[in-house]
């Protein structure tokens, strides 16, 4: 059964006057003081209730322009409004996405990195440093050498 805040707050005065020896005056002061707060914290859960409700439904508006959400040392989700250094296919996969259809929905270059700038300027020097692999070097040479002889056969077929 649920207590209403008169009895809770009359036991909680109660409580008070068993360890310490008060007046008729303060003893209603107090009933009165502790009633207030309880209706204050009652007041205060039942709005907190009403703002997860709407966070749990999905309605919570995010303030922030998708060429702002990509900042030096941190990106902003465009789906839950968290910040990260990066957006990880697990997260986007707890919205229902992909790196792609994010990248679409909010209009982002296919080739966006969906990291916070400063990370992805970090890889892009690391990849400099390493280089081109050697294995990558020649699939680029046979590609070009492909190329060539498949243009060449078209050629002497005209």
């Amino acid at each position: 059964m649920v207590k209403s805040l008169v009895e809770m707050a009359a036991e909680i005065v109660k409580a008070q006057c068993t360890s310490t020896s008060m007046s008729v005056d303060d003893v209603g002061a107090s009933l009165q003081n502790t009633f207030n707060v309880l209706q204050t914290l009652q007041a205060n859960e039942t709005a907190a209730e009403g703002t997860a409700e709407g966070d749990l439904q999905g309605k919570k508006e995010i303030q922030i322009t998708p060429e702002k959400s990509i900042q030096k040392n941190q990106i902003i989700c465009l789906e839950c409004g968290e910040s990260f250094k990066m957006l990880s296919p697990k997260h986007l996969r707890d919205h229902g996405l992909t790196g792609r259809e994010y990248r679409k929905k909010h209009g982002f270059s296919l080739r966006q990195p969906l990291c916070a700038k400063s990370l992805s300027e970090r890889r892009k020097k690391a990849g400099k440093e390493r280089g081109v692999p050697e294995n990558l070097l020649k699939a680029i040479a046979a590609r070009k050498k492909k190329g060539k002889t498949a243009k060449s056969i078209a050629k002497k077929s005209k």
